[in-house]
């Protein structure tokens, strides 16, 4: 016996759009580097996981091809990411990201 699941397309984009709002929301209003990181790998997951809901609807592999794209990438940018946290936080004993004006000269 077979089942195949299909993932309701629209519930499935409501979600990731949802998904991403919350990650903007993150993104604008947190100032902490570390939240701000999660507020934009919540805003990767979510395309992802809009890319896998959109590949099941057509039932094309397109979409599980382009989430592992978007994995990686997201793997990158938190490898850069938290470098980049590292040295900031080396400069400035702080993660607040406003600390940050003090930079310009």
């Amino acid at each position: 016996m077979t089942t195949t699941a299909s993932l309701p397309l629209m519930q499935g984009l409501l979600l990731a759009g949802l998904l991403f709002g919350l990650g903007l929301i993150g993104l604008l209003v947190r100032r902490n580097i570390i939240f701000v990181l999660m507020a934009v790998e919540i805003m990767l997951n979510a395309a992802g996981l809009a890319f896998v809901v959109a590949g099941a609807r057509w039932g094309q592999a397109d979409g599980q091809v382009m989430f592992l794209f978007v994995l990686a990438l997201a793997a990158a940018e938190v490898s850069v990411g938290l470098a980049l946290v590292l040295r900031f936080y080396r400069e400035f004993n702080q993660l607040d990201a406003d600390a940050a004006c003090r930079m310009w000269g």
